[in-house]
């Protein structure tokens, strides 16, 4: 193990002061933002690769992440309202957006962010691979095992062991 990855490890050492829970080993690269760190829990064997980003939108708001876990640079994860699952065995590459929440627009004459923030519940199966600069949209289920080809915009709920791709993403194989 490099010196890097050491540094990460006692980071994450002190990040469990701030988290929910992270369970060792894990490691964290720095830099990162988090609010209401106490609404984030790790498991064991998670690597956060630099550049995270984790957004807890209220106290009502969760993000969990599973038993080892490989989250690339640059990752944004944005909770409102519920429990945001990030399963076990995911591999998520770098630049990813996952939230659960989204505006509901109905305030036509407003700016967006006049708007209320409305949730709907997201979650990763275990098992899966998201690929790079994808986005996982609120409202997105994805079963178990599922591969998100890089550069996807994916909301709607997928089964098991399929391969999802594009913008907007569909299922283009089935296993």
């Amino acid at each position: 193990m490099n010196l890097t990855k050491i540094g990460w490890g006692l980071r994450a050492l002190l990040y469990k002061l701030r988290f929910k829970v992270i369970i060792m080993p894990s490691y964290i690269g720095k830099p990162i933002y988090i609010n209401r760190g106490k609404n984030i829990s790790c498991g064991k064997r998670v690597r956060i690769y630099p550049g995270l980003r984790a957004e807890v939108v209220n106290d009502n708001s969760s993000i969990s992440i599973g038993n080892n876990v490989s989250i690339g640079q640059n990752f944004h994860v944005v909770s409102y309202n519920d429990d945001l699952k990030i399963s076990d065995n995911v591999v998520i590459a770098g630049n990813v957006l996952i939230t659960n929440c989204d505006h509901d627009y109905k305030g036509v004459h407003e700016s967006v962010l006049e708007n209320h923030l409305i949730y709907k519940r997201t979650a990763v199966g275990n098992g899966c691979f998201i690929g790079n600069n994808s986005v996982i949209l609120a409202g997105t289920i994805l079963g178990e095992r599922c591969i998100v080809g890089a550069n996807s915009v994916v909301k709607g709920v997928f089964p098991s062991r399929c391969v999802i791709a594009g913008a907007p993403a569909k299922i283009i194989k089935r296993f």
